[in-house]
């Protein structure tokens, strides 16, 4: 019998479709979740264990009998500690493959003022925990991915709620289907260590006022927007296209897509 993989932030948006496409290719999973939820009613789900990566309780235990872990657990900071409290468990186990998943433009947006940080710390919390798994002794896999189409969407419903939207002047973004990364991701936890692999964004790049655009038409509002330029080197770096990855458009379902799915009534 082959060991469980270890799937963390299992229950998240990205680590819940990570899971079955494991499964399906005939894994047993065993899922890292702080609080514990997300059996199926039946009870044939993957195994669920307790644990904190901030803490590391836990930890030690979900890890133990595993070779290969898929870290999805991730917040906008603080994830280079989560890292560490994995890695160090990780290495007691002798864990064989560690995949993470980061951000495309981790290493390319500066974090030199508070207001870099205020913006942009996501990206520089991812870096700090590729640093973690790259220096950590263990083989390993990283992927960078674009924004999830399920982030812009959650944006666009905060940002829509405004009688008068702001648009960050010049800042684009390339959405890409979570489900798509999902089944990368599970391709190379099954396969051997790569170190960092290509990146995987969406077909196509928005302008933050197109992605807006596109959201009002489909949920039949209508809104002013007025644009603003976004101060500090962090902001500059995302107009210049930190962020993209024009040359991994490998991604197939559009922003226009999802929208129809997600919002009902759309064609």
């Amino acid at each position: 019998m082959t060991s469980p993989m270890l799937v963390t932030g299992g229950t998240g948006t990205l680590g819940r479709l990570v899971v079955p496409r494991l499964r399906d290719a005939g894994r047993e999973v065993r899922v890292l979740s702080r609080g514990g939820h997300g059996a199926d009613a039946a009870g044939e789900g993957p195994e669920l264990v307790t644990g904190d990566l901030a803490t590391g309780e836990g930890v030690e235990a979900a890890v133990d009998g595993t070779e290969t872990i898929v870290h999805c657990a991730g917040t906008s900071k603080g994830d280079d500690v989560k890292a560490r409290s994995l890695v160090r468990a990780a290495a007691r186990a002798g864990v064989q493959h560690l995949v993470y998943i980061s951000v495309i433009g981790a290493d390319r947006i500066p974090q030199v003022s508070g207001i870099d940080r205020a913006m942009f710390g996501y990206f520089g919390s991812k870096l700090a925990a590729e640093h973690v798994v790259t220096d950590s002794g263990l083989p390993w896999t990283t992927l960078r991915a674009a924004q999830f189409h399920d982030l812009c969407l959650l944006v666009a419903r905060q940002m829509t709620k405004l009688p008068v939207i702001p648009v960050p002047a010049g800042v684009r973004f390339q959405p890409v289907d979570v489900g798509e990364v999902a089944t990368k991701l599970a391709e190379l936890a099954l396969g051997t260590p790569a170190g960092l692999v290509p990146d995987i964004a969406g077909p196509r790049v928005y302008t933050v006022a197109d992605l807006l655009r596109a959201y009002l038409r489909a949920t039949g509002k209508r809104r002013p927007m007025v644009p603003v330029h976004l101060p500090g080197k962090g902001a500059r770096a995302v107009r210049a296209g930190a962020n993209l990855a024009p040359d991994r458009a490998v991604g197939h379902r559009t922003w226009e897509d999802f929208l129809a799915d997600r919002i009902p009534g759309q064609a």
